[in-house]
């Protein structure tokens, strides 16, 4: 299906409008990467979260658990592996954070398995129910993160090589932000040729359409759905992991805080599409450096705004399920 263009418009539109705004073309520029980094890593969050609406029309309320989980377990993984991390070598560092990102994936992915057998399986296709055990799911995972590894806040130090800038003139540009960037573009790429070109994509988009079509032809549609919310808790381990080394620190309440933002990202994307997703991801990113620039007080209120503005013109988001 043709890519509707006017979304994408609107994102550069809202990139020229802020430039005359910014007062020169090396703020517009520093603000604009940055927005655009932050924007990805809510993507690589939100994606877990739009992907398992999408192909399971579940309501995940719980989604920040995983989150907070990816997190908790970089904290650890770091910590262990604090020389590797300190080092001034850039392939320690990278094997450093590469091991967290694996082991905050893998943590999320098996608590993903429980919360899908225990908790929504039970209400598949029951929204409102959906919403309310998933709401209680993610309360109990707080208390047991608590339990595990305390309701204080730990710190979560970039490593060495990944601290300070790369300079381009009269532009910095934060190296762990270009990494990230480099890690959102991955994720899009491999969902999008999973979701689009594999014979598992296209029997799972088929079982969403008629379960009981595929099911007769000898397939276990139950298992591929757990996969696919095993996948969805996975990368929101990994975007925790992220979220948590722009933060520099993790509490057990870092999943809840991000939940608000990915829901709007994904309202505003059109609920279930990957690509709306990313372009809802980049606009929240920017407008909210841009913003926060610009008009601090406001920043708090600029995510919802946008909101309410995107929805006013397309109520169903920028795309609809029917365009991912």
């Amino acid at each position: 299906m043709k890519l509707d263009p006017r979304p994408l418009a609107l994102l550069a539109a809202i990139m020229l409008l802020a430039l005359p705004l910014t007062g020169s073309p090396s703020t517009w520029l520093n603000l604009t990467l940055a927005g655009i980094a932050m924007g990805l890593i809510i993507f690589v969050i939100a994606s877990g979260l739009t992907l398992v609406f999408g192909l399971m029309d579940v309501l995940n309320f719980g989604h920040g658990v995983f989150i907070a989980l990816g997190a908790f377990m970089a904290t650890t993984v770091l910590a262990a592996m604090a020389p590797w991390a300190s080092s001034p070598d850039v392939l320690a560092n990278l094997s450093a954070l590469a091991a967290a990102c694996l082991a905050g994936m893998a943590i999320a992915a098996a608590v993903g398995v429980v919360f899908e057998r225990v908790l929504v399986r039970p209400v598949y296709g029951q929204h409102l129910k959906q919403i309310l055990i998933t709401m209680g799911g993610m309360i109990i995972g707080e208390e047991l993160i608590k339990a595990s590894w305390g309701a204080q806040l730990i710190p979560l130090p970039m490593p060495e090589t990944l601290r300070g800038i790369f300079l381009l003139g009269d532009v910095a540009v934060e190296k762990f932000r270009v990494l990230a960037m480099l890690v959102g573009l991955a994720v899009l790429i491999t969902l999008l040729v999973v979701l689009n070109r594999t014979k598992i994509g296209l029997l799972i988009r088929a079982g969403v359409q008629d379960r009981e079509m595929v099911e007769a032809l000898g397939y276990r549609i139950k298992r591929l759905f757990v996969g696919v919310f095993v996948a969805g808790a996975a990368l929101a381990g990994l975007g925790g992991v992220l979220w948590g080394l722009v933060q520099q620190g993790v509490t057990p309440q870092i999943g809840a805080q991000v939940n608000l933002l990915l829901f709007i990202v994904i309202i505003i994307g059109g609920l279930g599409s990957t690509v709306g997703c990313l372009v809802g991801a980049l606009l929240v990113g920017l407008v909210a450096n841009y913003v926060g620039f610009l008009a601090p007080k406001a920043a708090l209120f600029s995510n919802i705004g946008l909101m309410v503005a995107i929805l006013l013109w397309r109520p169903q988001g920028l795309y609809p399920v029917g365009a991912k």
